[in-house]
């Protein structure tokens, strides 16, 4: 193999994969990158590829010219670092010798040892799954704008678990309904669901659900580079395959990832359906007024108090930590409909739900300082958070 690439976007590539690439593993291709170079009529083209066996990526460069076609499996770090430290060089040229690569710019060459690319694991191809001739049938297809798939991503992804023994939640809810698309996180404290009308698709198409790793929605928000470009999605039995690109450069990158097993809560159950006190507010507004309050919290008096008084249409947030101090804001309502309540919560969960709504318009609806307040953005958004006890 032999072939000269454009270092800024092998660099961008390289850093996206390392990603996808587990540092410590007894399986030492887990740690590696496979650079495949072809060829064909006019048209060059380096792919590589990564996996950590629960996630797998593989991008396409067409930012280089192949002048021999070849295979390459090389340590990750070790090419992230040469990449990076060659910093000066607009090309890098990439020759195999066996199961050695030599790197070479115009003042210096490497030579590292990789393996054997054979001894890769192999990644699901995309367009074979599509058809339905890969390792599992398809259980669901789609086509979705990347813009809207990142808002619904970035709505949800913040409210899954971290650490818990109930694997079901340390992912996000994926769900396709007819022409609905919805996603929903939880980590039993606060639920984030988000929707989208799908552009395409039955109307009554048959509902399909899975749930995808954070991990794996987390490198998905780094592949999106264009609102409007189409994102291919496939659902199997136990795999999801996301697919970008457009016409001119089909299939620049596919992320595949196993789904998360376990049975994801009933979230519907979750969402308060009584609660009789409405209040609007100005999304920045109480972003600041939640922050400012936080600021005199600890760790063992994580809350902050939030009084709605409805005659003056205001909102008092007060905050107290033994040994360190006390916090009064005050700041206006739009609207404010039921009686005087007070209610305690944590500020994260609250400025973690406004940061990610579009509208400056929000509303919430409370029933009593003891149950789950439900926020609304829009008919598109909707995040319940349950209160903390105040003392």
């Amino acid at each position: 193999m032999k072939v000269i690439c454009d270092r800024s976007a092998l660099l961008d590539a390289v850093n996206l994969l390392s990603g996808a690439v587990q540092t410590r593993t007894p399986k030492i291709q887990l740690s590696c990158i496979k650079l495949s170079a072809k060829k064909s009529g006019g048209t060059s083209e380096l792919t590589l590829e990564a996996t950590d066996a629960e996630i797998a990526l593989r991008l396409t460069l067409t930012q280089v010219d192949v002048h021999e076609p070849g295979e390459l499996l090389i340590p990750a770090d070790r090419l992230r670092g040469i990449v990076s430290a060659e910093d000066s060089e607009p090309t890098l040229t990439f020759e195999s010798e066996g199961e050695a690569c030599h790197i070479k710019g115009s003042d210096a060459h490497f030579k590292v040892f990789g393996f054997s690319a054979a001894d890769f694991p192999p990644i699901p191809d995309f367009a074979e799954a599509a058809a339905g001739t890969g390792s599992s049938k398809p259980r669901a297809t789609l086509t979705h704008p990347a813009g809207s798939l990142l808002e619904l991503v970035t709505r949800t992804l913040f409210a899954t678990a971290r650490e818990t023994s109930r694997y079901a939640i340390n992912g996000v809810l994926f769900k396709r309904d007819g022409k609905r698309l919805e996603m929903v996180a939880t980590d039993g404290r606060r639920l984030a669901l988000a929707r989208a009308a799908l552009t395409g698709g039955e109307k009554d198409a048959k509902a399909v659900q899975c749930i995808v790793p954070s991990k794996a929605l987390g490198m998905l928000q780094k592949l999106i580079k264009e609102n409007d470009e189409p994102v291919q999605v496939i659902i199997t039995d136990n795999q999801i395959l996301f697919s970008f690109g457009t016409a001119a450069n089909p299939g620049r990158a596919v992320l595949v990832s196993n789904l998360v097993e376990g049975t994801f809560p009933p979230y519907e159950e979750a969402i308060p359906k009584d609660n009789d006190k409405r209040v609007t507010f100005d999304r920045d507004v109480v972003i600041s007024a939640v922050r400012r309050a936080a600021l005199l919290t600890n760790e063992e008096s994580r809350g902050v108090r939030l009084a709605f008084r409805g005659k003056d249409k205001q909102l008092h947030l007060s905050s107290r930590a033994p040994e360190t101090g006390e916090a009064e804001i005050t700041v206006d309502l739009k609207e404010y409909d039921g009686e005087d309540l007070e209610i305690g919560f944590n500020p994260a969960f609250i400025t973690d739900a406004l940061k990610v709504m579009d509208q400056s318009s929000v509303m919430m609806e409370l029933k009593g300082g003891s149950k789950p307040g439900l926020i609304k953005s829009g008919n598109d958004f909707l995040y319940v958070v349950m209160p903390v006890t105040l003392t």
